[in-house]
């Protein structure tokens, strides 16, 4: 089992070495999720927000591409927001008092919080998830990733972990 103390101290090694670890971007984490809740172009198009303001099936499907694809285009930090806080409004029903405002930080726990809420996870079922993909937190850890920035015990969520959760929901889906 891989315990979030294990992550970290991967990161710590691997942080001289820029080279070897790779950031996830937008599209990266778009893609996923798109495949482990088997969203499609029309089904993520039909989430956006209205008014779409120039967001078409093409362009949706241009996000999903691999970098260095034909087509490919970056997903902006404002349109995977939007994207989140669409899933949330058509797994849940729409925000009483109208629409998200959209945030101005986007991190992994910004994504991770988005879904647990969209998808109506609670932390067992998070820890449950996680465990089948070998990673071990206790519920004080993962709270800890849903904290304010500013709290003393806030833990950025890292890479492996949001691959980790959202690769556990594409393989939970499936059951």
């Amino acid at each position: 089992m891989v315990t979030i103390r294990d992550i970290d101290r991967v990161r710590i090694a691997l942080a001289p070495t820029r080279t070897i670890s790779h950031t996830m971007t937008n599209n990266d984490t778009l893609h996923l999720i798109a495949q482990a809740l088997e969203l499609d172009p029309a089904t993520l198009l039909a989430i956006y927000p209205k008014p779409h303001s120039g967001i078409d099936e093409a362009r949706v499907a241009a996000w999903l591409k691999k970098e260095g694809d034909p087509g490919f285009e970056p997903c902006g930090n404002t349109n995977l927001i939007q994207l989140l806080n669409g899933l949330i409004d058509h797994k849940r029903g729409p925000r009483e008092g109208g629409p998200r405002p959209p945030e101005h930080v986007l991190n992994n726990n910004v994504v991770f919080m988005k879904l647990k809420i969209a998808l109506n996870l609670q932390a067992e079922d998070i820890l449950k998830i996680l465990a089948r993909q070998n990673i071990q937190l206790s519920k004080h850890e993962l709270s800890a990733l849903f904290r304010n920035r500013d709290h003393k015990h806030y833990r950025e969520c890292l890479d492996p972990l949001l691959r980790a959760f959202v690769q556990g929901l594409r393989a939970r889906s499936g059951e």
